[in-house]
């Protein structure tokens, strides 16, 4: 990372860059970034190997069989229709890489996998054909659907980019019902694939990251790249996890059912809830099938163990609570820190005032009273607008306290907010004269 980050203990850091700590009070370019971005890696049929690509939601509704292999509706994008019902991108990594391509007589297809096979190649003869020169109408389908069509070519060297497969250009083009073809296969899925999708997506910006992974080992792999990640080098994201306990604010982990298929819309949900909303009561509009077969008492063990789980309220299925797996309260970290919403809003707060001053103040602006007066007069207005969209209590400007460090390159900021929470429990009394 190019700037440093975290939290402090003292003020020690070598790098420049901006460390915040979070801590409740003792008990007796300021725009909003915006949210909706999940990182994931899974197997995959199709698609690009060793590398992380972009896709957002109008790419999977309108170009899924060009990205994944398969129309959108197809049964093996049902969890990433799920992820997408909330989010608008995702940062994707294929796990299963070092397949082998599929090819037929006259291409090979363009990425590895055992999507490849479901191709096809039609060639006809071209009724403006001469004596002098043959040519042909040549169709590649995926699946039975087309996905290329070229009118008229002599030679295979003729035929056009696509993004299906690559034309074999040393082929003699002859008239054929199909040329399926064959000997595409997955890569195999080692361990150490997730590690390196963690590697490459250290130096992307996202708010969940997604563990499609019932492996304990590397279900601790993730967690403890989020904490890294979040205490150490200040990026704040959330990872979404299945049944496992962390207890940590920075890992959600979902409890129903026994594989990841949840993961995805949790992951989706936690990305895309806006800094003033929470996804406590959410109806969960996807796909999956839920298992909600817990008594009251279980409900409530859940909760108490930090656990993200799903109940139904009639027909409905929703969101019990949108907690994380912070459960070891401490003077200086109390409950609130459980609460996903409270914690979308500190890390907001994180994320933005260090892109302010990283953006702004580093190099830039002298450490002097009056820099540390427009530093102050920026935070205030970021905060106001938190409190405007109500994620914050109004905010208080005398509370706000910047001084210089122990260094003439540091500054100090002390900054008190209270974070709004959405409404959860009615206690009534109702008197009857």
């Amino acid at each position: 990372m190019p700037l440093g980050g975290g939290t402090f203990t003292t003020q020690n850091k070598v790098l420049p860059g901006s460390y915040i700590n979070f801590v409740n009070v003792a008990q007796a370019g300021t725009a909003l970034s915006e949210r909706g971005v999940v990182a994931l890696a899974m197997p995959l049929n199709w698609g690009k190997d060793d590398e992380i690509f972009s896709v957002t939601a109008k790419e999977l509704q309108e170009d899924s069989l060009k990205i994944f292999g398969y129309s959108y509706g197809a049964d093996e994008l049902k969890g990433l229709r799920d992820l997408f019902r909330q989010s608008k991108q995702a940062y994707i990594y294929k796990l299963n890489n070092g397949g082998a391509k599929a090819s037929g007589v006259f291409a090979r297809s363009k990425y590895t996998g055992i999507r490849g096979n479901d191709l096809a190649v039609a060639i006809a003869y071209n009724e403006d054909s001469t004596e002098t020169s043959e040519l042909y109408d040549v169709i590649l389908y995926l699946g039975g659907v087309q996905v290329f069509y070229q009118h008229g070519v002599a030679t295979a060297a003729e035929l056009a980019e696509n993004d299906y497969v690559d034309w074999i250009t040393a082929a003699e083009l002859v008239e054929t019902a199909g040329d399926v073809f064959s000997g595409g296969t997955n890569g195999t899925l080692p361990d150490a694939s997730h590690q390196t999708f963690l590697d490459k997506v250290e130096s992307y910006a996202f708010n969940v990251l997604a563990c499609l992974s019932e492996n304990s080992t590397t279900k601790g792999l993730y967690a403890n790249f989020t904490k890294r990640m979040r205490d150490e080098v200040g990026v704040k994201f959330q990872c979404v996890v299945h049944k496992y306990a962390a207890d940590y604010e920075g890992v959600i982990s979902v409890e129903n059912g026994d594989n990841t298929d949840l993961v995805y819309w949790a992951a989706g949900a936690a990305a895309g809830c806006a800094v003033n909303r929470s996804n406590s009561n959410k109806v969960y509009d996807g796909e999956f099938d839920v298992d909600t077969n817990y008594t009251q008492l279980q409900l409530e063990e859940a909760l108490g163990a930090g656990k993200f789980i799903f109940h139904k309220v009639g027909s409905t299925v929703r969101v019990l609570d949108d907690i994380n797996t912070f459960i070891s309260v401490t003077q200086d970290k109390g409950e609130n820190f459980s609460n996903n919403q409270v914690l979308r809003v500190l890390d907001q707060i994180a994320k933005d005032i260090a892109a302010l001053f990283n953006d702004k103040y580093i190099g830039q602006i002298p450490n002097d009273p009056s820099g540390r007066v427009s530093l102050w007069n920026d935070i205030v207005k970021h905060h106001n607008e938190l409190a405007a969209i109500g994620a914050i209590e109004p905010f208080d400007a005398a509370t706000l306290n910047i001084e210089q460090g122990n260094s003439k390159k540091a500054v100090v900021i002390t900054d008190y907010i209270t974070p709004i929470n959405s409404m959860m429990s009615l206690y009534m009394t109702v008197i009857v004269e």
